[in-house]
């Protein structure tokens, strides 16, 4: 149900305020470009300052932007169960295809309480849940222990892991076998994840090269190793500039770029700083995403 590139989609802001008309398009130019799959309302949607009805309303456009061409991964965690499951309640209401819940941030809950926390989710939406291990930003990770007695869940199918070890999606494979769905968090070992029993990423870099994103898990999936490698070794240099700064800033600066958005981020983000816009914008222009 979900490979390849799937994107963490930006949220695009004008005068503080979400630009519908401009996420819509940029939606529909993603699926275009050949993107596997959506993520509206992640850490890159801004998701922390988005208002209960700015988020909801986000994952509603998107859906209907996509219009049932690929999955929408509806980003619904919060660090408070209840809010969680209020979000994951209407991402199914919504139609999307399956929701992404990040471990709860900053409460720190022991693994029993990870369990816990998303089974209070699963048992009351139903609809296909994919845990986002994100240790650091949300300071737990959650053990491979915990995700295997989740993956008994029905409804819990899958993880995005932005550990960084590459050790992981192997030891996860060997307790839960091939049918639970691992994605990458981090777009420079995307490959590398893949290898290792992998099936794709929700990449950030996909917001701004979503062409060559896909392309690159095209050609892994197809046996095409020179090719995924040629455009590994382009994109490299853009990962690394999209996490120049905190991001969403560095790959709100592409965008705008682009004209997909302004580069406009809520504090307490700020926009992207002079020497990081001159190395995003030479990544850019090395990839060939920006002339």
């Amino acid at each position: 149900m979900l490979y390849g590139s799937i994107v963490a989609l930006l949220t695009p802001f004008k005068n503080g305020k979400v630009d519908e008309a401009a996420f819509q398009s940029f939606v529909e130019w993603q699926v275009a470009q050949g993107t596997h799959g959506l993520v509206p309302c992640g850490t890159t949607g801004e998701s922390p300052t988005l208002s209960h009805e700015e988020h909801n309303r986000v994952v509603e456009l998107c859906i209907e932007a996509a219009g049932g061409k690929v999955p929408v991964v509806a980003g619904t965690g919060s660090n408070s169960t209840e809010e969680a499951i209020s979000l994951t309640q209407h991402a199914k209401k919504a139609g999307a295809t399956a929701a992404l819940v990040v471990t709860p941030y900053y409460n720190k809950p022991t693994q029993e309480g990870l369990y816990q926390h998303f089974k209070a989710i699963h048992d009351a939406a139903d609809l296909p849940i994919v845990v986002y291990n994100i240790p650091g930003r949300s300071v737990v990770d959650m053990s491979v222990a915990t995700m295997a007695r989740l993956a008994k869940l029905p409804n819990i199918i899958g993880v995005k892991d932005a550990t960084a070890d590459l050790a992981r999606p192997v030891r996860l494979l060997q307790e839960v076998g091939p049918d639970f769905i691992q994605l990458s968090g981090e777009d420079a070992t995307a490959l590398a994840f893949n290898a290792q029993g992998g099936v794709g990423c929700i990449s950030v870099t996909a917001n701004i090269a979503p062409a060559q994103c896909a392309a690159m898990q095209d050609a892994w999936r197809k046996g095409d190793l020179a090719t995924a490698y040629k455009y590994r070794d382009l994109l490299t240099p853009l990962h690394d500039s999209m996490f120049v700064e905190t991001s969403p800033a560095p790959v709100k600066y592409a965008a705008s770029l682009l004209g997909k958005s302004t580069d406009e981020v809520r504090l307490p983000l700020v926009a992207a700083s002079e020497s990081t816009r001159t190395i995003v914008r030479d990544a850019m222009k090395k990839a060939g995403v920006l002339s």
